[in-house]
């Protein structure tokens, strides 16, 4: 039975925690490894949960950083989420968890790089334990998180990813992003060059900082650069170039901290008739300059997770037919290839972002619904009867679901939604399933 799960998992030797521990599997793996070796992985609900990991790998929803989404675990049914972004080289990935008052499940977060055509590349997992960590991008693309609760783990949670400076220190003192006025990739010497950095303006003789810790390995003066100051991030085999200083204030070799002086803000070299500026670049080892832009953009705030009612674990269905949208943007209705779901469907609210609604259909499949587009279930069912025999209940619409209960002949129900033969219908005690009526 699915109530044995925890038992058995807990039943591991720790001879098997040692292995896990010692074979560096991430949490979701360990996990994975503990359901087969307690046998779960050979019964319904284990099997559920491995495929629902796989078929997160493979079909992920699109969001835009910054993001935030409440979401709902449903234990009768195990589920994955997973959400695809793009990231640029540089930045950092903050992401938070949080799970609502009285929910204890532990939850797995996996983070992958992900091209066309090949196996993600696991990034960074995490589990209750650590449910708020950020990572640094290392090339632009695309990145997928994956977030999955344990078996029978029941409860609502928000969910938050956001992208911040990679950088500890904003390389000129008291300015931020704001300041930067010219930036990678601009004409230079009538487009016969390419700007490989950023400007940040700022008055003459301000300082510019270390944005990191690091090794001063290069100081002089450059006809382009003018006085000019290196600085090598060894951590990340990065060198960072300071270039029209005013005055240089370290010396060769010197090791500093974030937010040490390196030197006064000017325009010499070829910026001498320009107003004070710090031109920051950053070149990477065998790569050469990358744009810095990336590595100091100040963090934005996530939009507010819940916009209306909270509709988690609610059923609900659409006013007017429509598709079933693979972003939360759904500034545009376009057909989708999950699903084009029709005015009876009854979807099952697995998480909310904004004015989107994430949606579970009867057939398995996830995407974004508009919230001002559908209605609840219970408040406006599509017809009430009195049951004429006896009605097993099941856990979906079709014949190998699971039963999860019946309903006695004569049993007032009120009719939810509809998907194809099968009917989600609510009982007289609440008890919601599928049947055939």
């Amino acid at each position: 039975m699915l109530l044995t799960a925890a038992s058995l998992l807990s039943g591991c030797s720790k001879q098997q925690t040692l292995q896990a521990l010692f074979q560096k599997a991430t949490p979701h793996e360990a996990y994975a490894r503990q359901l087969h070796q307690a046998g779960l992985d050979r019964r319904p609900a284990g099997r559920s949960w491995l495929a629902a990991a796989d078929q997160a790998l493979r079909d992920s929803l699109v969001v835009t950083l910054p993001f935030a989404e409440t979401g709902y675990f449903r234990p009768e049914r195990p589920l994955a989420a997973s959400y695809r972004y793009a990231v640029r080289a540089g930045e950092q990935v903050h992401v938070s968890l949080a799970l609502a008052p009285g929910a204890s499940a532990r939850v797995f977060l996996d983070a992958f790089e992900v091209e066309p055509g090949r196996v993600p590349v696991p990034i960074i997992s995490a589990d209750t334990l650590v449910l708020d960590f950020r990572y640094r991008a290392d090339n632009d693309g695309q990145h997928l998180l994956r977030v999955q609760p344990e078996l029978l783990a029941a409860g609502r949670y928000t969910l938050k990813v956001s992208r911040e400076p990679s950088v500890s220190v904003f390389p000129v003192k008291g300015r931020t992003d704001a300041a930067v006025g010219s930036f990678w990739g601009s004409a230079r010497d009538g487009g016969a060059r390419r700007h490989e950095g950023i400007d940040i303006f700022a008055p003459r003789g301000t300082a510019a900082v270390a944005a990191v810790a690091g090794y001063v390995t290069r100081t002089g003066e450059t006809p382009l650069g003018g006085r000019v100051v290196w600085l090598t991030d060894v951590a990340h085999n990065e060198h960072l170039y300071y270039a029209h200083l005013d005055k240089q204030l370290v010396t060769l070799g010197q090791h500093v901290q974030p937010g040490d002086t390196l030197g006064l803000v000017g325009n010499t070299g070829n910026a001498r008739t320009t107003v004070p500026h710090l031109h920051f670049g950053i070149y990477r080892g065998g790569r050469g300059a990358v744009d810095p832009f990336p590595f100091v953009q100040h963090a934005e705030a996530p939009a507010v997770a819940t916009a209306g009612p909270d509709r988690r674990g609610e059923f609900v269905r659409l006013r007017e037919a429509s598709w079933l949208q693979p972003t939360s943007s759904l500034k545009k209705t376009q057909k989708s290839a999950a699903a084009h779901l029709t005015k009876q469907v009854p979807l099952l609210v697995v998480g909310q972002q904004g004015a989107a609604l994430r949606v579970l259909t009867p057939g398995g499949q996830t995407g974004y619904v508009a919230a001002k587009a559908v209605v609840a279930a219970r408040e406006k069912p599509l017809r009430r009867l009195s049951l004429l025999a006896a009605t097993e209940l099941l856990n979906g619409p079709g014949a190998a679901a699971p039963a999860i209960g019946a309903l006695a002949a004569h049993s007032a129900v009120t009719v939810l939604g509809q998907a194809n033969a099968y009917s989600l219908v609510r009982g007289p005690l609440g008890e919601t399933g599928w049947a055939v009526l």
